[in-house]
């Protein structure tokens, strides 16, 4: 008797690459779509296991908050996504196949999909500038902010048993390069952690600090208009932050950072916060690009390559309401970009018409450090308490997860309550093998790319989540 065996047809797999804002919600909104279907898979493949809520990352930096509140297993965030911790290798549009690896050995796995959804986001760029990539701290990762928070209490540390003057003016020198939303943030925040951090130094006063802005143009932060640039710019500057407009960083040693106009900056810490460019396996694909970008259509697929989706800052997104413009990378643009392109291949699965991508801004927020704010919503410009107090309600809504929601709430109120931790509980002396490379290896979301001596990858592995 000849048994007969029955193959069970395969399953519509769906491959998204990226753990940041575009992949994430492109996952969890598949995940309720295509519930009920039985005959579909979605795999995330990310370089971390966790979701990092990037807005917050500065006030991870300043001790505002602790480490993991910020962010979220992606196990925990999707129920019935198959979650691969790995690296993109290799994307091979033509026979529908990534290349993937993962583990301490760099195991290859071969997956095939029917539908790709690209959200490989962006990494930092040094524009070649000499010294940055390996001396200055980018704020792009959990890692950036977890190395600038151990530099800056190591060099109040050194600076208050250094006797040599001009080494303490280089430890207590901290500058920050962009005038953005990152830019600012950080510098506010920095601001305020090291002045706060004064009275735990006795051989330390404010004079010796120097906190600095570095700004190509003529205001800060452009996108929200010049009034209220200018009205940050009079709130650093009154806490004590000098301004350096019109000006960029030339070039950075171990001791000093030079500008383009200027004597050098006797300078150990410098954050870069000045350009991003998309994730470098963007490029060798055989895309048509924009900027440097993924271009895509108005239901944000991949002109030429059926089935494959691209969102997120590696994308190129139309606005169809402006012709010839495009939508900004930023996180609230990404969660929708997310939503409409889970839509868009369900409704391709299902044989439903597309649905074009259309969003506009609803408004945009900063914090500039002690319960400041600056913010312009539905065209209204907002300063002050209520600006500050509106980044804080609403991003803590953004925030996935209640049981972070809480725990980030919780830390607000003893901020409120007690002085800022300084305790310098990671192990910066290998700075460079701590440091990034992301400047030449593959990126995923926003989470960046890194490479840790075995210590250090102990201390800052965040598997148990």
């Amino acid at each position: 008797m000849i048994a007969r065996v029955t193959r069970r047809p395969r399953k519509n797999r769906i491959v998204i690459l990226g753990g940041g804002f575009g992949g994430v919600y492109a996952a969890i909104h598949l995940e309720k779509l295509l519930a009920r279907e039985r005959a579909v898979e979605i795999r995330l493949v990310s370089h971390d296991n966790f979701f990092l809520f990037t807005p917050m990352l500065h006030e991870v930096a300043a001790s505002d908050l602790e480490i993991t509140n910020i962010v979220n297993p992606l196990r925990k965030l999707l129920r019935k996504v198959e979650v691969l911790v790995s690296d993109v290798n290799q994307i091979d549009l033509p026979n529908r196949r990534v290349l993937i690896s993962h583990g301490y050995r760099n195991h290859s796995l071969q997956i095939d999909y029917d539908h790709l959804v690209i959200a490989l986001g962006s990494i930092t760029n040094f524009y070649d500038i000499p010294g940055l990539a390996d001396l200055a701290v980018s704020m792009k990762s959990l890692r950036d902010a977890i190395q600038l928070r151990a530099q800056i209490i190591g060099h109040l540390e050194e600076a208050n048993s250094e006797c040599n003057l001009a080494d303490r003016q280089s430890l207590l020198t901290f500058v920050v390069a962009g005038g953005g939303f990152a830019g600012v943030e950080t510098v506010a925040a920095l601001n305020d952690f090291v002045r706060d951090a004064l009275p735990f130094y006795p051989n330390l006063c404010e004079g010796m600090l120097r906190v600095m802005l570095v700004h190509s143009g003529p205001v800060i932060l452009p996108e929200l208009g010049e009034g209220l640039g200018r009205y940050t710019q009079k709130v650093l500057a009154r806490r004590g932050v000098e301004l350096r407009l019109n000006t960029r960083v030339k070039s950075m040693t171990e001791d000093n950072v030079s500008l383009a106009y200027g004597v050098p900056i006797p300078c150990r810490t410098l954050v870069w916060t000045a350009g991003t460019v998309p994730s470098p396996i963007i490029s060798s694909l055989p895309c048509a690009k924009e900027r440097g970008r993924l271009l895509v259509n108005q239901f944000l697929g991949v002109p030429d390559w059926p089935d494959v989706w691209a969102v997120g800052d590696c994308a190129f997104v139309p606005d169809i309401r402006n012709p010839g413009q495009s939508h900004p990378p930023t996180a609230q643009h990404a969660i929708r970009e997310g939503k409409v392109v889970a839509q868009n291949i369900a409704a391709a699965l299902l044989g439903r018409p597309l649905r074009s991508f259309s969003f506009k801004t609803i408004g945009l927020l900063a914090s500039i450090g002690r319960r400041t704010g600056v913010a312009r919503i539905l065209g209204f410009n907002f300063s002050g308490f209520f600006a500050w107090w509106m980044w804080r309600t609403v991003y803590l809504s953004k925030l996935p997860g209640l049981d972070k929601k809480v725990r980030v709430a919780f830390d607000w109120t003893l901020d409120l309550l007690f002085p800022k931790d300084v305790c310098a509980v990671y192990d910066l002396d290998d700075r460079r093998d701590f440091h990034r490379q992301d400047h030449t290896r593959n990126t995923l979301g926003n989470n960046g790319d890194y490479q840790v001596t075995a210590s250090q990858r102990a201390v800052l592995s965040l598997e148990p989540l």
